[in-house]
C-alpha cells in the first residue's frame, strides 16, 4: 500500500495552530453569506471558487449592499495582490514541478499556507517541498470549506457573544507579528493600522477603506526603507 508522506502530515501538522482561527472565521464566512440571501450550496461554491477570507467576507459585503459587479470584482482582486508577492516569493523553490503540479499550488496558496511554508523551506533543505505545502494548503482547504457550511447551516443562530468576528484579525495578526523585524515592517504596520482605523478612511464608499490603508501602509513602509530604516 502506498504511504502518506511525511513531510504532507508535517505541512498538515504546522497548519493545525492556525486552523484554531480559520475555523470560526469560515464559521463568519458561512453566516455572512446566508445573511446576504445566499443559499448554503451558493455559500459553498462561492467558498470553493474564491478561497479567501478576506475578500470573500468584503464581496458578500459590498453584494449586500449592491455595490456594481466592478466594484465588488475589483475589491477582492485588490485585496487578493498580496498573493502576487506570495507566488513570486515561494517559485523558485516550485520551478521543477508540473504544470498541474503548479496549478494546484496556486490554488491552496494563502497567508498561512504561505507562512508555514516558506519558514520551512528556510531551515530544512531535505523537505518535499510539495507535499508539506500540500499538506499544509489542503487541510486548510478542508477546513475551510467544512467550517463554511456549517456557517451557513447555522445561519444567524450563532450568539453573537460568542464573538467571532474577532477570529479573522486574529488569524493575520498571528502571522503578521513573526514578520515585523525591521523598523521598515513596524513602520508599515502601524501606519496603515491607524489608516485603517482611524476617521481618516471614515468616509470611503464600498468598504475601500482596508485597500487605502494598505496602500499608505505600503508607502510607509518604502518610505522608513529608503531612510535607512532596516535596522
Amino acid at each position: 500500500m502506498p504511504t502518506v508522506s511525511s513531510d504532507l502530515l508535517d505541512g498538515v501538522r504546522a497548519a493545525g495552530p492556525l486552523q484554531l482561527g480559520i475555523a470560526p472565521f469560515g464559521l463568519v464566512a458561512g453566516v455572512a453569506a446566508v445573511e446576504q440571501g445566499l443559499s448554503v450550496a451558493h455559500a459553498l461554491g462561492f467558498s470553493s471558487v474564491v478561497f479567501a477570507g478576506a475578500s470573500q467576507l468584503a464581496m458578500i459585503e459590498l453584494l449586500g449592499a449592491d455595490a456594481p459587479l466592478a466594484i465588488v470584482v475589483g475589491t477582492a482582486v485588490v485585496i487578493n495582490l498580496r498573493t502576487m508577492m506570495y507566488s513570486a516569493s515561494i517559485a523558485p523553490y516550485f520551478r521543477d514541478l508540473t504544470a498541474r503540479s503548479k496549478a494546484l499550488a496556486s490554488y491552496l496558496l494563502t497567508d498561512q499556507a504561505y507562512a508555514v511554508s516558506i519558514a520551512r523551506y528556510g531551515r530544512d533543505g531535505e523537505t518535499d517541498r510539495f507535499a508539506y505545502y500540500v499538506g499544509a494548503g489542503a487541510s486548510l482547504w478542508l477546513v475551510w470549506q467544512v467550517t463554511t457550511v456549517a456557517g451557513a447551516l447555522l445561519g444567524s443562530g450563532l450568539p453573537p457573544e460568542w464573538g467571532f468576528d474577532f477570529a479573522a484579525p486574529l488569524v493575520f495578526l498571528a502571522l503578521l507579528v513573526p514578520t515585523l523585524k525591521d523598523r521598515a515592517s513596524g513602520a508599515s504596520c502601524l501606519v496603515g493600522g491607524l489608516v485603517a482605523t482611524g476617521v481618516v478612511v471614515a468616509g470611503v464608499p464600498f468598504h475601500l477603506d482596508i485597500i487605502v490603508a494598505a496602500v499608505v501602509g505600503v508607502l510607509a513602509g518604502l518610505g522608513v526603507e529608503s531612510l535607512g530604516g532596516d535596522a
